[in-house]
């Protein structure tokens, strides 16, 4: 691990309030946006060889994105995920709707449509 990674290692024993963190959110990319005017933030907690924790939150708006290997849990907010392309499968998947609570797996290269109602602050683990 780098001396910057070092910098990004959670405290062990130490809270932190995923909920309560300030986000600088920024615009979607246009070429992502398919309703409305979205923006994301996201803050780092950890990283390490095995992977990178953090929070990620979206805005009101439906934006296409690209996942990663990922399992998150929604901590706040309403939204809906469609599967437009899931690469295990070779075809469109189910949509599913995110509440606090929900955890989710994504698979790497699946293309997504994510429509938030009200917004969705996630926390996530990634590989």
């Amino acid at each position: 691990m780098s001396a910057e990674n070092a910098a990004l290692r959670m405290i062990a024993g130490a809270l932190t309030d995923a909920t309560g963190l300030a986000l600088e959110h920024e615009p979607v990319p246009a070429e992502q946006v398919v309703a409305g005017a979205p923006t994301t933030a996201y803050h780092p907690l950890d990283e390490s060889e095995a992977g990178e924790i953090g929070v990620w939150e979206m805005s009101v708006g439906a934006m296409r994105d690209v996942e990663v290997d990922e399992v998150f849990v929604v901590l706040a907010g309403a939204a809906t995920v469609e599967f437009e392309h899931v690469p295990s499968t070779g075809r469109p998947g189910d949509p599913i709707v995110l509440a606090p609570g929900s955890v989710v797996r994504l698979e790497a290269g699946m293309k997504t449509v994510w429509t938030v109602r009200e917004n969705l602050r996630k926390v996530f683990i990634s590989r």
